[in-house]
This record gives C-alpha cells, sequence and structure tokens, in this order.
C-alpha cells in the first residue's frame, strides 16, 4: 500500500469509527485520525512558530505568518503531499460527503499547520462564508493541568464546552450560522500543533493556501 493510500485508509477508518454530537450543533469527535508516522513527521517539520502579538482574536491577524500545505510546501517536504493527496482523493472527499451531508465536487483544499504558543485566543466564529467544511487534527498533547481543545459555543456569548485535546485525535464540523467555536484564553505550555483542513469555494484568493490550486475536488 502507497503513502497516500495508508494515510486515506487510517483517515476513513477514523471517519467510520467518529461520534456525532448533535449539541449545540452537528459535530463529529474522531481518533487516531492519521498513521502515526505521519503524525510523527508532520510534528518534526522544521517549521519555527511564528513570533506574534496578540492575535486580536483572529488567525487572520497575522496572516503573512501563517503556514500551509501549499504546492511548494509538498515538494519540500514528502509528508505534506501524502496527507494532501489523501485528502483530495475521490474515496476520502465521497465518504465525507455521505457521513457529514455537505458537498464538496467543485471545492479547493486548504490545509494549515498551526503552531499556537501562549497568547493565542480566538473569538467565537462560525466559518461560514467561503468554508464548506472544517476539520481540527490535534497532532500533539497538552498538560495535564491545560485543556488546548476547541471551544464549542451555543452563541457568540454561550459556552458549552471543549473538544478533547490529545494526540492524533480531532473533530468536524460543517460551517452553518449556529457553528460557533473557538479558544478562550488560558495557559499554553510549549507549542500547540494541529492541522486544520477546510474546503474552500472556488473563488478562494489566497491561492498560495491552496492544497491544489489549479485542481478542484472531482
Amino acid at each position: 500500500m502507497s503513502e497516500t493510500m495508508s494515510v486515506a485508509a487510517r483517515f476513513l477508518a477514523s471517519l467510520n469509527a467518529s461520534h456525532r454530537e448533535d449539541a449545540p450543533y452537528k459535530h463529529w469527535l474522531l481518533e487516531n485520525m492519521l498513521p502515526e508516522a505521519v503524525c510523527d513527521q508532520v510534528i518534526v517539520l522544521p517549521m519555527v512558530p511564528p513570533k506574534i502579538e496578540d492575535t486580536l482574536g483572529r488567525r487572520e491577524t497575522h496572516n503573512s505568518t501563517r503556514l500551509f500545505f501549499g504546492v511548494e510546501q509538498q515538494k519540500r517536504y514528502p509528508v505534506c503531499a501524502q496527507v494532501v493527496q489523501a485528502l483530495q482523493s475521490a474515496e476520502v472527499t465521497t465518504r465525507l460527503e455521505q457521513v457529514c451531508g455537505v458537498g464538496l465536487a467543485g471545492s479547493s483544499l486548504r490545509i494549515e499547520y498551526c503552531l499556537d504558543t501562549d497568547g493565542f485566543w480566538l473569538e467565537p466564529h462560525t466559518d461560514i462564508g467561503a468554508k464548506f467544511f472544517t476539520m481540527l487534527v490535534y497532532l500533539n498533547e497538552s498538560p495535564a493541568d491545560e485543556e488546548w481543545g476547541t471551544d464549542v459555543y451555543a452563541s457568540p456569548t454561550e459556552y458549552v464546552g471543549t473538544a478533547p485535546f490529545h494526540h492524533n485525535a480531532g473533530l468536524i464540523f460543517i460551517p452553518g450560522t449556529d457553528t460557533w467555536h473557538g479558544f478562550r484564553k488560558r495557559k499554553i505550555t510549549g507549542v500547540r500543533k494541529s492541522l486544520i483542513v477546510n474546503y474552500v469555494t472556488p473563488e478562494w484568493r489566497m491561492r498560495h493556501e491552496l492544497a491544489f490550486p489549479e485542481t478542484p475536488v472531482a
């Protein structure tokens, strides 16, 4: 089995075993999302956490320092190519459509590698607009006395709970007017590593962020 096929197979097994929660909005919790060798290779990629000031609660505050599995990164690091090829495959996108009830045909895959350090936070937001699909993959463990998972809200001001943050786990949701989520200000010891996977509209302007700028999902 090729590396790409093994990534796709591992992810599909995780997706098929995922647990769906319906409140405060429909979302899926996943475990063992990627092969361990792939997680290990991503974690040690020679990328330095961006040195930033206050994010003002938004990742786009520091767009110039964000890291993506784009065309250049795939050429440089084979593991990036393996991940994007697997998540672009018809097997994976078709199954995502079936499980999550979303249409992905014509969308573009975008994967961000996040290296969050102390001081990072995100205000509650919904991801509606140019994103058809959002998935987070947590790559490392948070310290025992810290909780680094994504915060889930019923409204911009009503916190409901926090997704479990541990190695190779994550969550999926389909952006809608009620999909409030964020990251409350709290301590981050070390580096909080994760992947954000989106399938976005064809009109996405920042083409360098896309895995396949000229090839939408079939």
